[in-house]
């Protein structure tokens, strides 16, 4: 008990200073992110952009798609450029040819070559001299470069609006046309783009060379490159990860590590009898398996826009079902699914421990389940309406699509879900509250249960912070609070301390030895993990020192994965600890299976693009995609397949249960996700990340590379992957519609089920 409490105030202590860092560099962030100018000006008296442009662009992009419509500053969906890496490569090729026009009569391709050399020395010099006044607040440019702004400029109004002209470019966009119906917001759009990239090829105040975005996107017409920081705490962080993982394990090879009990006779939860609350959360593991099937469907839908920009076969599919709303359901629906399964889970397991159903839980249970149910509802009809006709910028933002990855639904059904949340923990807290009274030895897991989920409801506020006006780099520092701290950090602590909850209770793990291991592995996880947030934030406006602090500290996010291969190698063994065991066998199999996508999703995969350099050359490219899909459903999908399979088996009927579905389940997705991954995205990624590195970002997200015969090859590869997983999932769903419409669990069908499982043990 006395080395728990030392563990326990350790865990506090990291806690408080990580977060105490984190805040401090959001302060930071803050202080001196790119300036948002009042005007764009030229020299002559041109006004380019005036007052609240760039705000208003940003709200308009934001409501056209955002993130689900290219990216800016690498973050978003891959299909459409990067913005801020093609606004500055259209601009650099237009002043150089308004140069070469103006001084030698020629196109710029037509000159010699040491004409070329000594204009794109002056182009280096024009696009990196920052001419921000800070009195005036104008960004001041050249009359050539703001002719240069211009064109470009036209090319976006000409995009997102109706020309004709680029209906080809916006198919392979995966774009509508009239994008942006509103003339104000059409015009203003440009500035949000050209301010992207002003930012990401300006040098600092004070700085040669170094970039508001410390020069990403790559892009050698500037001298966008590589900074020697981003190297440096590349091979730091590098080093760091094997000392640490060398450290792990030989401490772990010196430890004596406990021997597993020895398993009951019988399964000791064989005779355990829902409550009435209990028993209220099998319709959300219904909704969950749906989720999935809807999921997988848009995410089908989805990745063939890649190769037809409009259409489905053939059918002009993206008049009622655009690009931007079929993937922010697809991603959205993802994280909706994992947190219910996760969510039921907790409501179904704490009456369960304590043993105690409090009063009115069935009914709270009841509540919280349709207001979820209403929410995933209305914030999906309210974006996709929102984005059919066109309804503005401030609908987008408080009721349909904010146009954020992961976190596109509007305010009001946050604040929803944020209540949701916290109605979800008073449920949790009433269920577990006479454990957590009662010294046990499971009480320590109990409390981490209980606390995680405290946090899991009270970080979900992070999602509130930004407004419609906020600077986009705050967005992005406060977005992966929500996504990565919420989703891949206290979810993950709810679940691992729930599995081991689990094991406890089924007697296979000391109850002792689990507290202790469960407070230290959250130590480690969050040790690295609460500051390895950073590592999303290299590249978005943010100061230097977010690379060193995010290189080392997600370099020691990968050390405890080194050690999922033996957790997941006990768990193996402890699936054939006693005959009984079996009935558990694939939610443990699941398990298993998230300990090898986190050493292969997001250990190998994620950290190949985590190192600065590395994520320099390849942020908002395929790779990037190959780590969410083998982490995202991997592990935390496999995890709530898990979870749900193990509450589905207490509250159903074990004559209904069938271990074939359950096996083809299993193997099919597991094999889907791995085809997925490796035949096509992984493939793509690298591919993409050639080119980034030998022409630059901008030419890595263009038609040319998207839409050449190697990378649409790869999007076909997709298909034999994403037709094993979808069997897979309707394996699942059959298996569920099995235990729905299957034999009812009655007294005579529980006494032959005890007899057997009497007679096996």
């Amino acid at each position: 008990m006395h080395a728990t409490r030392k563990l326990w105030t350790w865990l506090a202590v990291i806690c408080v200073l990580s977060f105490a860092v984190l805040g401090w560099v959001g302060t930071e962030i803050y202080l001196t992110a790119p300036p948002i100018p009042k005007q764009v000006v030229s020299t002559d008296g041109k006004i380019l952009f005036t007052e609240g442009q760039v705000d208003r662009g940003q709200e308009s992009w934001l409501a056209a798609g955002g993130q689900q419509l290219g990216t800016v500053w690498g973050h978003g969906s891959y299909v459409a450029p990067d913005w801020s890496a093609d606004w500055l490569h259209r601009e650099s090729l237009a002043l150089l040819d308004i140069w070469a026009q103006k001084e030698f009569q020629q196109t710029f391709e037509q000159l010699s070559t040491g004409r070329q050399a000594e204009l794109k020395g002056r182009l280096k010099d024009e696009m990196r001299r920052n001419t921000y006044d800070e009195q005036s607040g104008k960004i001041i440019l050249s009359p050539e470069r703001a002719t240069a702004v211009q064109q470009v400029a036209q090319h976006y109004i000409a995009l997102f609006g109706n020309d004709p002209a680029l209906e080809k470019l916006r198919e392979q966009y995966a774009m509508n046309k009239g994008t942006l119906p509103d003339v104000q917001d059409l015009q203003s759009l440009p500035a949000f783009f050209f301010w992207s990239s002003w930012a990401a090829a300006t040098d600092r105040p004070g700085a040669a060379e170094l970039s508001y975005t410390s020069n990403w996107p790559h892009e050698p017409l500037v001298n966008n490159t590589p900074t020697a920081g981003a190297g440096i705490w590349s091979i730091a962080s590098v080093i760091l990860m094997i000392g640490a993982i060398a450290a792990m394990l030989f401490v772990h090879s010196t430890s004596k590590e406990a021997s597993d009990p020895t398993p009951p006779k019988a399964d000791p939860l064989f005779s355990l009898k829902p409550t009435p609350s209990m028993r209220a959360t099998r319709k959300y593991f219904y909704v969950v398996i749906g989720l999935i099937l809807a999921q997988v469907g848009f995410g089908v839908i989805t990745a063939h826009y890649a190769v037809e920009g409009h259409s489905f076969f053939g059918f002009p599919l993206a008049d009622i079902l655009p690009f931007t709303v079929s993937r922010t359901i697809h991603t959205q629906f993802a994280v909706l699914w994992i947190a219910t399964a996760w969510l039921a889970t907790g409501l179904y397991i704490a009456p369960a421990i304590s043993g105690h159903e409090p009063k009115y839980q069935k009914l709270g249970v009841d509540l919280l389940f349709y207001a979820l149910l209403f929410i995933v509802v209305g914030s999906t009809a309210m974006g996709w309406l929102g984005s059919l006709q066109h309804k503005g910028n401030e609908f987008a933002f408080w009721l349909g699509n904010q146009g954020l990855e992961f976190t596109s639904m509007g305010r009001v059904w946050q604040l929803l879900l944020f209540v949701g949340l916290l109605f979800w923990v008073t449920l949790l807290g009433r269920g577990l509250m006479p454990a957590l009274k009662t010294p046990s030895d499971s009480r320590g897991l109990i409390a981490m249960v209980f606390l995680s989920a405290v946090c899991i409801g009270g970080f979900y506020a992070t999602s509130l912070t930004w407004g419609p006006h906020t600077h986009y780099s705050m967005i992005e520092y406060w977005r992966w609070w929500l996504v990565h701290l919420w989703v891949e950090g206290f979810f993950e602590v709810f679940a691992t301390a729930v599995i081991a909850l689990l094991f406890t209770r089924l007697g296979l793990i000391h109850a002792a030895t689990a507290n202790s291991a469960i407070v230290l592995e959250t130590i480690v996880f969050l040790f690295g993990g609460i500051l390895g947030t950073l590592h999303h934030l290299y590249f978005t406006g943010t100061p230097t020192f977010v690379i060193a602090i995010g290189a080392m500290f997600s370099a020691l996010e990968v050390v405890p994965l080194a050690m999922i291969g033996m957790e997941a190698y006990r768990n193996y063994q402890r699936s054939k600890a006693a005959p009984w065991v079996q009935s558990y066998k694939w939610s443990i199999l699941c398990f298993i299976a998230v300990g090898f996508w986190n050493t292969v999703g997001a250990g190998l995969l994620g950290f190949s693009i985590n190192t600065p350099i590395a994520l320099y050359y390849m942020q908002g490219l395929n790779m990037t995609a190959a780590h969410g899909h083998a982490a995202l459903f991997g592990v935390y999908g496999m995890l709530g397949i898990g979870l749900l399979l193990f509450c589905l088996r207490g509250l159903s009927s074990r004559l209904a249960w069938s271990d074939k579905l359950l096996q083809a389940t299993f193997w099919l997705l597991n094999i889907g996700l791995a085809m997925m991954v490796f035949i096509s995205l992984v493939p793509a990624g690298i591919y993409q990340a050639a080119a980034s590195i030998t022409k630059g970002m901008w030419y890595a997200r263009s038609p040319e590379v998207i839409h050449s015969h190697f990378m649409e090859t790869a999007v076909w590869l997709r298909v034999p992957g994403d037709v094993v997983f979808a069997v897979g999932t309707l394996c699942l769903a059959l298996f569920a519609i099995r235990l729905l419409t299957g034999k009812q669990t009655t007294q005579a069908s529980l006494t032959g089920e005890a007899a057997g499982a009497a007679k096996r043990a």
